[in-house]
């Protein structure tokens, strides 16, 4: 699956990620990401940064689900495929880690990046939008301050 401009925008406009996994006993695990970047047309790469079962639980179940969400505009994306963790001795590694170094600018070590190709997307949109059609982004985005205390 190619991931579309608009899916850039909001993975773009995210400060966080919300990366599920599940273990080999069936027990889920969301993190919260912060490092984390589009990579080519169908892949998302994420710096391991304190994520120890998050590898564990990709090297035991491959399929995973990433979630970005503007928090104002309150819509993003979800985001399904495999995942696959890239250690330093993968030829791909190098090429992955300059670009995550841009945003950490050295702040944050990782000795392994995940590699998630997607396979599946599908919007998410706050409910307000659902219940009330004619509520525009900017009506949003004022309620959401309000709200926030922003």
């Amino acid at each position: 699956m190619i991931l579309t401009e608009e899916i850039k925008k909001y993975i773009g406009q995210s400060v966080l990620c919300w990366l599920a996994t599940v273990s080999d006993d069936l027990m889920p695990n969301v993190t919260p990401k912060e490092v984390f970047k589009v990579f080519g047309n169908n892949k998302i790469i994420i710096a391991n940064i304190a994520s120890p079962q998050t590898l564990k639980n990709i090297k035991a179940n491959e399929n995973v689900c990433v979630s970005f969400i503007d928090v104002l505009v309150q819509k993003g994306y979800q985001l399904k495929g495999k995942a696959r963790i890239v250690n330093r001795n993968d030829p791909s590694f190098q090429e992955m880690e300059t670009v995550l170094l841009k945003m950490t600018e050295g702040n944050f070590p990782f000795a392994t990046i995940t590699e998630i190709t997607i396979e599946k997307s599908k919007p998410i949109v706050a409910p307000k939008y659902i219940l009330y059609p004619n509520t525009t982004e900017k009506e949003q985005i004022e309620s959401a301050k309000k709200a926030y205390g922003l």
